[in-house]
C-alpha cells in the first residue's frame, strides 16, 4: 500500500525510468510542467492529486496496483493509520 507521497513518487519515477522517458519527456505527455513532475517524484506532499494521477497512469499504474506496490503489509496493520503524520 502507498504511505506517503514519497512511496507514490518513488513509483511514477521507478515507472518512467522503466519507460525510459526523462521527466520533461514524462511532463510533456501529461500535459504538465517538467517542475510538477520533479516536485512529484520528489514526494512533493502538496502535488495537485488530479495531475499526480495522469501522471501514475500516463507511466502504467493502476490505481488497483497501489495496495501491492509497495512491500507486503500485514492484513491487521492494514487498519493501522499509525504512519499518518500527526498535526497539533
Amino acid at each position: 500500500m502507498i504511505r506517503s507521497a514519497a512511496e507514490f513518487g518513488a513509483l511514477v519515477r521507478e515507472n518512467r525510468k522503466r519507460l525510459g522517458w526523462t521527466q520533461a519527456q514524462l511532463a510533456e505527455r501529461c500535459g504538465t510542467g517538467e517542475r510538477f513532475i520533479v516536485d512529484l517524484e520528489n514526494g512533493k506532499p502538496s502535488c495537485h492529486l488530479e495531475k499526480s494521477l495522469i501522471a501514475a497512469r500516463t507511466v502504467g499504474i493502476d490505481l488497483g496496483d497501489l495496495k501491492s506496490a509497495t512491500s507486503p503489509v500485514a492484513p491487521e496493520a492494514d487498519d493501522d493509520l499509525g504512519f499518518l503524520p500527526r498535526f497539533s
